[in-house]
């Protein structure tokens, strides 16, 4: 069922009352957004290659002083192209040619900042454990075949792209790190993000692979906004989402890959979260699929070994930091949402709720600094009765 069942929203359509639906909607999206107007040209594309469509617009109050900063911001869910006993080079090929329609697609819409999945390039092979052949996915971040093609895209399309891809670490003895690297509108590699915190639960056996990344809380100048990247299993984490706010993101990306079974209850939350915690937009990004493994593996937990681990469900989708957030795409299918922000939209939240004013990074800093001494002795007051 998890794997057939196309969308909540799909579902509310059918079978809410249209005078009804737009209540529900407020409700659960905390208004009800414009929609923008899809190129004839992007959606023959996509009828073309068969992925979805969606724009929403999330606009800000007017000022008299400051223009609108508008920015059209792109993310995209797949699922893999080839099975996962294909050789390597066809895998990466095949998802190569995938995201480069659906770029294009972006680019037609008009889109100025793009991110991708985690790990796009490759099967979310690290539930195996097993070394080969998935460790033959890592690339350099700086001039590996991902990074020169969306180089290219970037330039042609005038647009930053956010490239999420297991980096091979050439300079330190080839370790491996689940990266995101970011290429600048005019093809220049900007930096990496690194992923801050590795999951070690049921299938996800990451740290097999790769370790805690060391690239901190980095935020990206670009030249239509500040942006940062909080990869997959970091969005768990509020301090990991504050801190890309206290360097001054505008917008953060979560590119990931989690299962219905393991995680769907919490994904339309914490993105939202940490966009209202925060003041910036976020951008909650999903593949979508099962893939299957040629060898069985187990989750540690006493149950049967198995060749996959779940449906990955999709449903990305992009918060505003006034708590509004868009639809989210399909459960099943791949997909591209753009969604137009007005980038004046994080200040004026700033200045109305104050959440950063109010924050005390002082009291917490302390508190932290504290707790995490060995002799530390929690402020427990206790009852002596």
């Amino acid at each position: 069922m998890a794997g057939q069942f196309a969308s909540v929203e799909e579902c509310l359509e059918k079978n809410v009352p249209e005078q009804e639906l737009k209540e529900v909607k407020r409700i659960l999206y905390g208004k009800e957004l414009p929609t923008i107007t899809i190129p004839e040209s992007a959606e023959k594309l996509a009828v073309q290659h068969s992925f979805d469509i969606q724009g929403y617009a999330i606009p800000a109050a007017k000022e008299e002083l400051t223009p609108p900063r508008i920015v059209r911001v792109g993310v995209i869910q797949n699922a893999i192209v080839k099975e996962t006993t294909a050789p390597i080079a066809e895998q990466r090929a095949a998802l190569h040619a995938r995201i480069s329609q659906m770029t294009e697609a972006a680019a037609l819409c008009g889109v100025n900042i793009i991110c991708f999945q985690e790990a796009w390039t490759m099967p979310f092979a690290f539930c195996t454990r097993e070394k080969q052949p998935w460790c033959e996915f890592a690339e350099n971040p700086d001039n590996g075949p991902t990074t020169q093609l969306c180089q290219e895209l970037a330039r042609k399309f005038n647009m930053v792209i956010v490239s999420p891809i297991l980096e091979r670490d050439e300079i330190h003895g080839d370790t491996l790190w689940n990266t995101a690297v970011v290429i600048s509108n005019t093809g220049y590699v900007l930096g990496k993000s690194r992923k801050n915190h590795i999951p070690r639960v049921g299938d996800f056996n990451e740290s097999t692979y790769y370790m805690e990344g060391d690239t901190g809380h980095t935020v990206f100048q670009t030249q239509f906004g500040r942006i940062a990247i909080n990869i997959c299993y970091g969005r768990h984490h509020p301090q990991n989402w504050m801190m890309y706010g206290v360097n001054g993101a505008e917008i953060v990306f979560n590119p990931s890959a989690t299962v219905g079974g393991l995680s769907e209850p919490m994904w339309g939350i914490e993105a939202r979260n940490a966009a209202i915690a925060n003041s910036y937009f976020t951008c909650a990004i999903n593949r979508v699929g099962t893939e299957s493994f040629p060898n069985e593996f187990t989750s540690a937990d006493g149950k049967p070994a198995h060749k996959d681990f779940g449906h990955f469900y999709g449903s990305s989708y992009v918060a505003a930091p006034d708590g509004s957030r868009t639809p989210g795409l399909s459960r099943i299918r791949d997909g591209l949402l753009v969604t137009e922000m007005d980038l004046n939209l994080c200040r004026q939240v700033k200045d109305r709720w104050g959440f950063r004013m109010t924050q005390r990074l002082d009291l917490y800093a302390s508190s932290l600094a504290a707790a995490i001494q060995p002799d530390y002795q929690p402020p427990v007051i206790k009852d002596v009765c």
